[in-house]
């Protein structure tokens, strides 16, 4: 599975999150988690919704995604069944750019997010 380096990845966050006045934490594979209800460290309560709501689950809700195409041609957005946890897909990391194939692709990277929880950026509002 190809990567995306972080810095490109917490540049396509802040054009995506752009106007947003919510504190975000990003994580290695793409996976972003918006904070709607901040609460300490947005690092840990990122993490803590991560890890409950990231891993994959096949033939449950976790298993659900829905993809949506960014209008800059630089990808597209994987939701998940929780509505502040998101993972970013790069026009170039899938082999096959059908939803379904993008929307896969996305579901194993919040997986693997959701597993590994390694934050790589936290993006915290003033």
């Amino acid at each position: 599975m190809a990567t995306v380096d972080t810095e490109s990845l917490v540049a396509v966050w802040r054009l995506i999150l752009s106007g947003s006045e919510k504190p975000w934490v990003l994580f290695e594979h793409g996976t972003c988690v918006l904070l709607e209800e901040p609460d300490g460290d947005p690092a840990e309560q990122a993490t803590a919704i991560l890890r409950e709501f990231g891993p994959v689950q096949v033939a449950t809700s976790a298993g659900d995604f829905r993809v949506l195409e960014l209008n800059n041609g630089e990808g597209w957005l994987v939701t998940s069944h929780h509505r502040d946890v998101v993972t970013f897909v790069a026009t170039d990391e899938p082999d096959d750019p059908s939803h379904l194939a993008v929307g896969m692709h996305g579901r194993a990277k919040r997986d693997q997010d959701g597993t590994g929880l390694r934050v790589v950026h936290v993006e915290d509002m003033p």
